[in-house]
């Protein structure tokens, strides 16, 4: 049993920043994949970026891709979401997931494990 939760997110405007946490308040992020999700307004959750247990490897979404920089600490059970240059298409609660190494890295169904959310709006 993992339990994570997120942190971080807030009411900012277009062009801000903002880091969302995530922690494994129970358990430990040892050996997972560790991923991003967002699920904006009647929009299914879709997969924003990962990045595997050495951190050495990112992959991120193209609506984000250099603007967005997924980073962790495995001595913190800590990954973050650091966002720059946000756009109001960015407004969703962002999730953080875990699944074991050997699954599918975009596919929400494939993590085990999921934080409550933090949300995110952006005033354009």
């Amino acid at each position: 049993q993992v339990q994570l939760v997120e942190s971080g997110g807030g009411l900012v405007q277009a062009g801000d920043s903002l880091r969302l946490s995530c922690v494994a308040s129970e358990g430990t992020l040892n050996p997972y994949y560790m991923a991003w999700f967002r699920q904006g307004p009647g929009k299914e959750r879709e997969f924003v970026g990962g990045i595997n247990w050495s951190g050495n490897k990112d992959t991120y979404a193209d609506s984000v891709k250099g603007r967005f920089t997924i980073s962790r600490d495995n001595t913190k059970n800590t990954v973050w979401l650091q966002m720059d240059v946000i756009q109001a298409d960015d407004t969703a609660v962002y999730y953080c997931g875990a699944r074991d190494p050997w699954g599918s890295a975009q596919d929400p169904n494939e993590y085990k494990y999921w934080g409550q959310g933090t949300q995110v709006i952006v005033s354009s």
